[in-house]
């Protein structure tokens, strides 16, 4: 099952590509409690293990690596809700290019001091990402800066599109895999990667209540324009932009189901990760596990929960813990 957006032979390409910067594969651990919770052999896909902290570095990295001499010298910018702002950031101070991060100001102070030692040179800009946006294409005119999206681009697809081989070997019998869904990158590479393989797999993305984007757009049909609300899932805010090239597209393609997580259920799978896993992880990767455990949706006896992220600051653990 091949999407003509995005052939099975690019992961491939940006699995080769990405090495010098992705060291080697992320864990993939058996979640005892949640196996047994959900009745099927849980497994937790450890994509906070990255030095970034995220699954963003591999999308990073197979964009910038990608780009040529010329477009490294001018350098690059992105706008981002935090996590792939960071990536970017790793990526291009490894490589020693230029980089500017364009943020709105929701996005939470931990992810802008993680930015600002990573020696990014960081812009606040608006209430959201689409004015972050915005900002970026300006630096593109003006300095003839690479724009580096945070998922609608075929290179960050094909680089997210290497956790979908990772899984494949470390868990080939996996059925279901449980992925956070937001602009749909993550999701589309994934889903690119595992139904080349296997049509069967079922992917299910999981959006917070609050301001799902991509969950309202696939009802609708098109994409659509949402007013961002707080969550605990920050970084699966943002809209899909006004010319979804890519990922609209390989999403309806390649998702099973999409569910909503309420904002307590959230709260339980950050509690849940730090209780039983001794993990802190955001929002945003707690919500596949906040769900399982509030509507036992496995499917299969062999079921991965991507953990996308940890990038989570003390008071919010410390609020949870307090309110729990």
């Amino acid at each position: 099952m091949e999407h003509p957006l995005l052939p099975f032979r690019e992961v491939w390409k940006a699995k080769k590509r990405i090495r010098e910067i992705v060291d080697g594969p992320t864990p993939l651990i058996y979640s005892e409690h949640l196996s047994q919770h959900a009745g099927s052999h849980v497994y937790l896909k450890l994509e906070h293990f990255h030095p970034t902290g995220s699954f963003k570095l591999r999308g990073a990295a197979n964009k910038i690596l990608s780009l040529t001499p010329e477009e490294k010298e001018k350098g690059v910018a992105t706008f981002s809700t935090g996590n792939h702002g960071i990536a970017v950031s790793y990526v291009a101070g490894q490589s020693n290019i230029p980089c500017v991060v364009c943020i709105s100001n929701r996005v939470p102070a931990a992810k802008v001091d993680r930015l600002k030692r990573l020696r990014a040179q960081v812009e606040v800009v608006g209430e959201s990402q689409d004015d972050a946006e915005a900002r970026c294409y300006e630096l593109q005119r003006e300095a003839g800066m690479t724009v580096i999206k945070p998922f609608d681009d075929r290179e960050v697809i094909a680089g997210q599109g290497t956790i979908g081989l990772e899984i494949m070997e470390q868990c080939p019998d996996v059925d279901q895999v449980i992925i956070p869904l937001s602009g749909g990158g993550l999701l589309s590479g994934i889903g690119a990667s595992l139904k080349s393989i296997d049509p069967d797999i079922q992917i299910t993305g999981v959006s917070m209540e609050r301001s799902a984007v991509m969950y309202e757009s696939l009802l609708k049909g098109k994409p659509v324009i949402l007013k961002e609300e707080d969550t605990l899932a920050d970084s699966l805010l943002g809209g899909l932009g006004p010319n979804n090239e890519y990922t609209f597209s390989l999403t309806q393609t390649f998702l099973d189901e999409a569910k909503l997580v309420s904002e307590a259920s959230i709260g339980n799978g950050i509690l849940f990760m730090l209780n039983h896993h001794k993990m802190a992880v955001e929002g945003a990767a707690a919500a596949g596990v906040g769900w399982l455990l509030n509507e036992k949706g496995a499917k299969g006896n062999h079921v991965v929960l991507v953990v996308s992220g940890n990038n989570i600051d003390q008071h919010t653990i410390d609020h949870l813990i307090k309110n729990q």
